[in-house]
């Protein structure tokens, strides 16, 4: 088991910036992937970015690429998003996940606001 916990979401106009985090209850190393969500209201949830634990590879949605980066800290347990040229489309829920031993753990959800 698991307990991931995010923070740093808030309200921020459009074009600035925001880093999210995902602290682990445990350590991420050997965790095969984390990675990041979102939902906006009336929608489904999307993936946004994924970082393996193995080379640090990572992966983002077309539309957050060059404005988004995905990155862990293992010292930490915790991995990072940051956001930057946020547009009101980037409004919504953003979910910290992380796939180990076969299992999927989730956070609770931050909330992210682009105001334009």
């Amino acid at each position: 088991q698991v307990q991931l916990v995010e923070s740093g979401g808030g309200l921020v106009q459009a074009g600035g910036s925001l880093r999210l985090s995902c602290a682990a209850s445990r350590s991420i190393f050997n965790m095969n992937w984390m990675g990041w969500y979102r939902q906006a209201p009336g929608k489904q949830r999307e993936l946004v970015a994924t970082i393996s634990s193995i080379g640090s590879n990572t992966n983002y949605a077309d539309s957050v690429k060059g404005r988004f980066t995905i990155f862990r800290d293992n010292a930490k347990n915790t991995v990072y998003l940051q956001m930057n040229s946020l547009k009101p489309e980037d409004t919504a829920v953003y979910f910290c996940t992380a796939f180990s031993g076969g299992s999927s753990y989730w956070g609770q959800g931050t909330q992210v606001t682009v105001s334009s």
